[in-house]
């Protein structure tokens, strides 16, 4: 695993646990809003200091009443050869294990689930389901290939019956209030769909001028969503 920082203790990342949250290197996105330029861009990422696994299953060993889960986001942690040996070694620990995604390689997610490797999953929609506009949101590096695995994904989760979530960014550079409604849609029945405002932080694309949504407009979507989707603000 190319591990390019550890948080030993985290109150908010898995719901209702402690956590410790490992970043992954590398992503095969590039998302104007990411907010983790130096996990995703290949040239920022030459400057990190990498996290041996051995550094974190020692903290891990030594704080069992500590920590309940460890949350594996990136970057996208699914590009890690070595994704599922590393969960099934935390889950030996009889540690949680929440993976975060983009969702555009299923198989390795199928995986994890078939396999019980992972416990919670909070996969990113970022915008609806139409190829052209998912491939405008996430900085034109999406293929056909990715965006079908991405639909399959979010089926495989919200068919799993584990804890997940599903969750949108919102920028009005890429969402209207009906294309929020229009993800909703394509997602009905989901138990848990997040949304939230874009971050007032450094970027994949410092240049992208890019504008939150204002509450009031976050509440009238919410309010069209009641009976389709557990939507909530975040």
């Amino acid at each position: 695993m190319r591990i390019g920082g550890f948080q030993k203790l985290s109150l908010i990342d898995y719901p209702g646990k402690l956590s410790s949250i490992v970043f992954t290197v590398g992503c095969n996105l590039r998302c104007p809003f990411c907010y983790v330029p130096q996990l995703v861009l290949p040239d920022e990422a030459k400057a990190l200091k990498l996290v041996p696994e051995e550094e974190v299953f020692a903290y891990l060993k030594k704080n069992p009443d500590l920590v309940d889960a460890v949350v594996i986001t990136g970057g996208e942690p699914t590009l890690q050869k070595d994704l599922v040996d590393f969960a099934r070694r935390i889950k030996s620990m009889n540690l949680l294990v929440a993976l975060e995604t983009n969702g555009t390689n299923y198989e390795v997610l199928a995986e994890l689930v078939k396999r019980k490797l992972v416990d919670y999953v909070a996969m990113d929609v970022k915008t609806e389901l139409d190829f052209e506009k998912y491939k405008h949101a996430t900085g034109s590096m999406l293929t056909e290939r990715m965006f079908e695995s991405i639909k399959k994904s979010i089926e495989l989760v919200m068919a799993s019956g584990m804890d997940y979530e599903l969750r949108t960014t919102l920028m009005k550079e890429l969402h209207d209030k009906d294309t929020v409604l229009r993800i909703v849609e394509a997602i009905k029945g989901a138990k848990n769909y997040y949304l939230q405002n874009l971050k007032d932080e450094r970027r994949v694309n410092p240049d992208a001028k890019l504008t939150q949504f204002k509450w009031d407009e976050v509440k009238e979507i919410i309010e069209q969503s009641k009976g389709v989707v557990n939507i909530i603000a975040r």
